[in-house]
Parts: structure tokens; C-alpha cells; sequence
């Protein structure tokens, strides 16, 4: 009972003189807020941060081992009959049981011609299954169906940017366009779900075309670039092995072919991210640092000006770890309030920040998830903070002894 009493009266003590010296108090807490609401924002913006880059990656093709000739071969060159073509797409296809499905593409720069203008585009014949692949998606009008692969069929799609250029003051449906020496008839529009910035064989001009139509501008029918997609990410290291094996015993030995996946990025672009975060959470510890030595000086300006006080308090019989326990206290109402301060304002933002993203990205869902083991360890690395550096000064005042205490001035 009488413990409980003296741990209840020295909160009240710590308390108060808080109370009595509000500025103070609210300056040494400063930093205190600033490095607990860091740790919990850092971490915020690593899983944010590695929830997008893994979106992104998944947005050009969830699973995907891409295939390609290399301009390389055993003997420095490639013949027409190292590329890949429709007979390999159909053997992994039908040869690897999990392959979901298989597109094959061939581009080239051409001229399109439409309302007596010319235009600079990127030509782009695919198959069937380069839509689900690539996760386009189609705003206007509609992909090519099986008559359109099988018949040759002179239809097209155009990049939403495209359209807006050639066909300006209505719908490009239905609308003829010439590429090189043929005519065709646009059948929709579409764009990348994730942007890839040109870097892979759409760009912003381009124009899709049933791919048996590219024999009329090449002369065969071969792949610029080769997709397969696993059914799940755990078969991509397999499908990639036997994509490769497919692909080569089926062309002469010396060919030899570039056969990736996408899950090396991933795995990179995570890393950078996890690097990222340590590096943001060791400049957190920093400030906390840096806090708890302005913590450590305020105590031990406090302890000199209390000097009379403690003196007086162990004159009447405070025991030592009574005046401990009260500057400990004293450290930690700093430490602890100042970092429920911190991590209420960083808990506040990625709501605020989704709030105001949905205004800019009206049809994204944007969402920044906030990590609550990050509040926990922001939480007790703040009140350790203010133990640890408080614990000094505490120590100090709980020694002094009590005559001398007396005559301090």
C-alpha cells in the first residue's frame, strides 16, 4: 500500500512540474514528436512504396518469362530461321502444363495516314492472348477476336493518344486508316493498365494489328519478343527453364535466345526499397538521438534548479529511489506524450493523403497502408529514448546529498 501511494505521488510530482513549466516541456518533446512520427511514416512510405513498385510490375504482366533471339549467336549472327515463330508459341503452349497462355508480338516504325495527315506510329502485330498477357485495357470498342487472327482480317486498335490526334472531333470506330500499302478499319482503342513508358513495344503512337498481317510488311511471320505466363508466381523459375529448352531444340544449335522473367526486377526493385526504408529509419533513430541529448540537458538543468527541493525532500526522508523514480517519471511523461503526439499525426496523414489522391486519381484505388508494429516500435523506442538519456540526470539528482543540497542558492 505504502508503495503504490509513493508511485502515485510521484506521477503527481512529475506531472505537475511539467504542468509548471509548459514550454519547456513542449520544446524538449519537439524532437521527440519528430523522430516517433518519422519511424511510423518510414515505414508507411517502404510498404506504400513496395505495395506500388510490385503493382507496377504486375501491371505489365502478372507471372511473365519473356523470350527474344539474341543478336549474338556462337557465330556472331542470326538466320531468319533462329526466330521464334507461331510453331514454338503453340509448343509451349500445349508443351508446358503451367502456361496459362502465350502471346508473341513483332513491331516496326511505319507511317500512318488519316484525314490527308500523316503520322508516325509504331506498328505492332499480336496475338490472341497479347491482351491478357498484357492486361490492356480497352475504353472504346473491342480486341480482335479469333476471325480477325485466323482471317486476316485488316482491322486495328489504336492508343487512346493516337486516336485523339488522327481522329480529333469524333470516334475513330469504324474509321479507315493506311499504314504503308494497306488500309484498315480502326476496331477500338486501348492503353497500358501500367504505363511502361516506351520501354516495352507499345508507346503512346502505337497501333495494334492482327499479327498474321505483318507478313505483308516483313515478308514471314516471325516474333520480335515472346511472352508466356505461368499460372502462379511459384512455376515462373520453371516455366522460364522450360520456355528456354522448348525454344532451343527447336532451332539449330547455335541460336542461342534471351529467356527472363520478370521476377528478378522484383525482387531488385524490393531490395531498393527495403534499403530505402533502413536507411530513412536509421536517420528516424538519429533525431530520436539527437532528442533524448536535448532531453538529457533540460533534466540536468532541472536537477540544478531543483537542487534546494531535493534536498528538502531527503531531509524529511525521501530514499533515494524515490527521487529516481520521480525524474524517471519526469523523462518519460516527456518521452511517452510526445510520442503519442508523433504517431497520431503520422497515423493522420495516409488517410489525409488518400483523401486527397482520390480527388487527383478519381478512378485509382489508392492505398497507403500503415504498419501498426511500426507505431508499437515508435512508441517504445521513444519512451526508451527518454529513459535511457534521462537516466543520468535522474541518477545525479537522486545522489546529491542532502546538507549540500541545503545550502545551494
Amino acid at each position: 500500500m505504502r508503495a503504490e501511494m509513493m508511485q502515485r505521488e510521484t506521477w503527481a510530482l512529475a506531472f505537475e512540474e511539467l504542468r509548471g513549466n509548459k514550454v519547456r516541456a513542449l520544446l524538449t518533446m519537439l524532437g521527440i514528436v519528430i523522430g516517433s512520427a518519422c519511424i511510423v511514416l518510414v515505414v508507411t512510405v517502404g510498404l506504400t512504396g513496395r505495395r506500388y513498385i510490385v503493382r507496377q510490375i504486375e501491371g505489365v504482366g502478372s507471372n511473365l518469362v519473356i523470350a527474344e533471339v539474341s543478336n549474338e549467336g556462337l557465330s556472331g549472327t542470326w538466320t531468319p530461321a533462329d526466330q521464334i515463330t507461331l510453331g514454338d508459341l503453340d509448343a509451349v503452349l500445349h508443351g508446358i502444363p503451367q502456361v496459362v497462355e502465350a502471346a508473341g508480338t513483332n513491331d516496326m516504325a511505319m507511317t500512318m495516314a488519316s484525314g490527308g495527315k500523316a503520322y508516325p506510329v509504331r506498328l505492332v502485330g499480336v496475338t490472341s492472348g497479347f491482351e491478357a498477357i498484357r492486361k490492356l485495357v480497352i475504353p472504346l470498342g473491342r480486341y480482335f477476336g479469333d476471325d480477325d487472327m485466323t482471317s486476316s482480317t485488316k482491322v486495328c486498335l489504336l492508343t487512346e493518344h493516337l486516336a485523339s490526334l488522327a481522329f480529333p472531333s469524333g470516334s475513330p470506330l469504324g474509321k479507315d486508316i493506311r499504314v504503308g500499302e494497306l488500309h484498315f478499319t480502326v476496331i477500338g482503342t486501348f492503353r497500358e493498365r501500367v504505363a511502361t513508358f516506351g520501354q516495352s513495344e507499345i508507346t503512346q503512337d502505337s497501333l495494334l494489328v492482327p499479327f498474321s498481317l505483318i507478313k505483308y510488311y516483313t515478308g514471314q511471320e516471325y516474333f520480335r519478343t515472346f511472352y508466356a505466363q505461368a499460372d502462379n508466381p511459384d512455376d515462373v523459375p520453371l516455366v522460364t527453364s522450360e520456355v528456354a529448352e522448348i525454344i532451343r531444340n527447336r532451332h539449330r544449335p547455335g541460336a542461342q535466345y534471351h529467356v527472363e522473367n520478370l521476377t528478378g526486377l522484383l525482387e531488385t526493385a524490393r531490395g531498393m526499397a527495403a534499403d530505402l526504408t533502413w536507411v530513412l529509419m536509421i536517420t528516424a533513430f538519429v533525431a530520436l538521438a539527437i532528442s533524448g541529448i536535448g532531453i538529457m540537458n533540460i533534466m540536468l538543468v532541472t536537477v540544478t534548479e531543483r537542487t534546494r527541493e531535493i534536498g528538502i525532500r531527503k531531509a524529511i526522508g525521501a530514499p533515494r529511489h524515490a527521487i529516481l523514480s520521480q525524474f524517471l517519471a519526469e523523462a518519460l511523461l516527456i518521452s511517452g506524450t510526445a510520442a503519442l503526439i508523433g504517431i497520431v499525426i503520422a497515423v493522420s496523414v495516409p488517410p489525409l493523403l488518400t483523401f486527397v489522391m482520390g480527388f487527383f486519381f478519381p478512378g485509382e484505388s489508392v492505398g497507403i497502408p500503415v504498419s501498426w508494429i511500426s507505431v508499437v516500435v515508435a512508441f517504445v523506442v521513444s519512451c526508451s529514448t527518454g529513459l535511457i538519456f534521462g537516466y543520468l540526470p535522474a541518477n545525479r539528482a537522486a545522489r546529491l546529498h542532502p546538507v549540500e543540497s541545503l545550502r545551494y542558492d
